[in-house]
This record gives structure tokens, C-alpha cells and sequence, in this order.
């Protein structure tokens, strides 16, 4: 059965962290794709907000 997990972050390094435990998990042979998304908004105050978000589709 093919399924999805999905990761976001306000991090870079958070995301990579907790993609590479989720991956740990796994065989190689599992894993069918990732997705990567970035993306940047500001705040009322003006400061930059961060989201770095990825999926990984992995047959069960």
C-alpha cells in the first residue's frame, strides 16, 4: 500500500532532522518520492516567516 508522511518546519535543520529519523524507519527500497516546499511570508511586524515542509511517498 503506498502511503504519504508529511513534514513542516520552521527550520531547515528541524526538517532535515525529522525527515532523517522517519527515514531511519525505512528500507531504501520503501521509499518512492519526496517532495520539498519553501515558503516565505512576513509578518505584521515585518519579519520574514519561514516554512520548509516535505512529503515522502513509501510503500508500507
Amino acid at each position: 500500500m503506498l502511503k504519504v508522511a508529511v513534514f513542516d518546519e520552521e527550520h531547515e535543520k528541524d526538517l532535515e532532522d525529522e525527515i532523517n529519523h522517519f527515514l531511519a524507519e525505512l528500507k531504501e527500497n520503501q521509499v518512492k518520492n519526496i517532495k520539498y516546499s519553501v515558503a516565505v511570508t512576513t509578518d505584521r511586524d515585518g519579519d520574514q516567516l519561514y516554512c520548509f515542509s516535505a512529503l515522502i511517498m513509501y510503500r508500507e
